[in-house]
């Protein structure tokens, strides 16, 4: 069955409860009088309520209806929040350069909006040492504490620690101040900025 609701002649019932084009309540009129205001008017009638008795009917520009309802559609899914989870593995004896590397990652990460899975892998004997793990999740959390939180404590998954951190920031505010920033930037690029007004030359004696 389709979706579209019934429009004009494609109405098959007696009589309709009708609404007028500014939403007010007309009551309940014959058909063909309904037909006859919305040619008056220069509008569609419209079934809104198919199964109230007698139907519901409004008064509308169909076309425009439509049109309009598209483009919410189309805006609500643009602005539509994803939740992703992203993924960083670690090793316990990590050195300095590798580790600034990942947490750069993770702090892109939860300023896009995105909840970030740290993955401490362990190797052979450094499975019997599962506080260095611990410490270099409890570090890196600290480190990034201004932009996210511990969502999930850590925890030892088989060979591996994991520890799941949540943005502060939601993904929908990221989202919006990405697409504030990259118009900013296309302004600037644009020469959109206002220049400097030209200082005045002295005045001659």
């Amino acid at each position: 069955m389709s979706a579209e609701p019934r429009i004009n002649d494609r109405i098959r019932v007696p009589e309709v409860r009708l609404v007028g084009p500014s939403g007010e309540q007309v009551g309940i009129v014959p058909l063909a009088k309904a037909l006859e205001l919305a040619q008056e008017y220069d509008l569609d009638l419209v079934e809104v309520a198919a199964n109230a008795r007698p139907p519901v009917c409004k008064l509308m520009d169909y076309g425009k209806f439509k049109y309009e309802s598209a483009m919410k559609a189309r805006e609500a899914r643009k602005n539509q929040a994803h939740t992703v989870i992203k993924e960083m593995k670690l090793r316990p004896k990590i050195d300095p350069h590798d580790y600034d590397t990942k947490k750069g990652h993770v702090v892109r990460f939860l300023k896009q909006g995105d909840k970030v899975k740290i993955t401490i892998m362990f190797r052979g004997r450094e499975q019997s040492r599962p506080e260095l793990g611990y410490r270099l999740l409890q570090r890196l959390a600290d480190d990034v504490q201004d932009l996210g939180f511990v969502e999930s404590n850590p925890k030892q998954d088989g060979r591996n620690m994991i520890m799941v951190l949540g943005p502060h920031k939601k993904k929908t505010e990221a989202m919006a101040e990405a697409r504030e920033a990259q118009a900013a930037r296309k302004a600037e690029r644009r020469g959109d900025a206002p220049a400097e007004a030209p200082a005045e030359e002295p005045a001659e004696a």
